[in-house]
């Protein structure tokens, strides 16, 4: 579900104004995300024990925006609060590049981000990603590309080596070996939308000078979908191969 920073920012008050810079307003929104999430929660678990919810935050990015009037430190605070009152594993995921150290000091157990937009690890990174996956938590890496320009240029072994040079870069400067890092790893799509069907054209636009029908938006989406999936099963049957695991 939504987490409450992209619902604070979405939502306005009469005055156009974003409700999370309200701060009586602010307190009552992650009281009643955390009641949401606790509720979603336990009706899911029992169905599986293994249950947890995502929460999507694409409003993280506005944190590090010097715009937004909402800075990373106010953000963490709040998080890791609104974080200590959620039941079950708290999981959270996000499209924006946002630096990953914050992201993995906020207190998640399940991190899913777009790794694939990284391009280079920054050695940097490295001992907060190793002390993260020593502590028994998983990142999920968002390694495959939703968007057709970047898939028509990519395999399954470009991808899986973009993947493997991430960690071989943790492993050699932190006490994390890749290995490790890749038994505590999920492998996902980049993101959780389809990225540039706009670009690939709507509904009476000219396309290669034709004009595209709404059956072949369709069509384009549901072949984006099928190839970034077929990609990802390879993908994480190569880690798996090269990690033994």
């Amino acid at each position: 579900m939504i987490g409450p920073v992209s619902f604070g920012f979405k939502v306005t008050d009469e005055n156009n104004r974003p409700i999370i810079y309200d701060d009586g307003i602010e307190t009552l929104l992650l009281d009643f995300f955390q009641r949401k999430v606790n509720i979603q929660y336990q009706e899911l678990r029992l169905n599986n024990r293994n249950a947890f919810v995502w929460l999507d935050e694409p409003g993280l990015g506005w944190a590090f925006s010097g715009l937004s009037g909402y800075n990373d430190m106010q953000t963490r605070d709040e998080y890791r609060y609104f974080l200590s009152g959620m039941e079950g594993p708290k999981a959270l995921h996000l499209c924006a590049n946002v630096n990953l150290p914050y992201l993995l000091s906020l207190g998640v157990e399940i991190l899913s981000f777009d790794s694939y937009q990284i391009e280079v690890m920054p050695t940097g990174y490295a001992n907060a990603i190793a002390e993260f996956v020593e502590a028994d938590v998983i990142i999920s890496w968002g390694i495959v590309p939703i968007n057709s320009w970047n898939l028509e240029k990519e395999t399954t072994e470009t991808l899986t080596k973009v993947l493997s040079d991430y960690w071989e870069v943790v492993s050699n400067n932190s006490t994390a070996s890749a290995k490790q890092i890749a038994e505590q790893a999920l492998v996902t799509p980049a993101r959780c939308c389809l990225k540039d069907i706009g670009q690939v054209g709507t509904p009476g636009e000219s396309l290669d000078g034709k004009m595209v029908q709404k059956e072949q938006i369709i069509s384009i989406e549901e072949r984006l979908v099928e190839k970034a999936f077929a990609l990802l099963t390879q993908v994480s049957q190569l880690v798996r191969d090269k990690y033994g695991i």
